[in-house]
């Protein structure tokens, strides 16, 4: 069985905060809030603390495996912008919460995503 490589470099950037985690599928929200913390050209990493989730049943859960795949909806405040994706991976990171990476390859063409990679802000960029 081959494994999914990640072929994008990717970059520490400085933390972006998420307003909304919501299914695209029901518009079902799924966090109050999130972080994102890394980038590449095909997707992110963000963080969710488990008392930002909101359905009752991923905040009593240690993994949140049920939400790979599920496509998925974001705003970000800090640069006036809508984005969606799909769930890749999870993390639980203890006390930090959990890591969720997200591809967005689907929705959005390679020089699109190229030209939002170049714009996010590197650490301190916005102090």
């Amino acid at each position: 069985m081959a494994r999914n490589l990640r072929s994008a470099p990717r970059r520490n950037i400085e933390h972006l905060q998420i307003n909304s985690v919501s299914s695209m599928a029901s518009l079902t929200k799924i966090a109050k809030k999130a972080e994102i913390i890394e980038a590449s050209s095909t997707g992110f990493l963000m963080v969710i603390k488990r008392e930002d989730l909101i359905p009752a049943e991923l905040r009593k859960n240690l993994t949140l495996e049920s939400l790979v795949g599920t496509e998925i909806l974001i705003y970000l405040p800090q640069m006036n912008l809508e984005l969606s994706g799909k769930v890749a991976r999870t993390q639980l990171k203890g006390k930090a919460g959990f890591q969720i990476g997200i591809d967005y390859t689907e929705d959005a063409p390679e020089y699109w995503r190229e030209c939002l990679f170049d714009l996010l802000p590197a650490p301190g960029e916005l102090d």
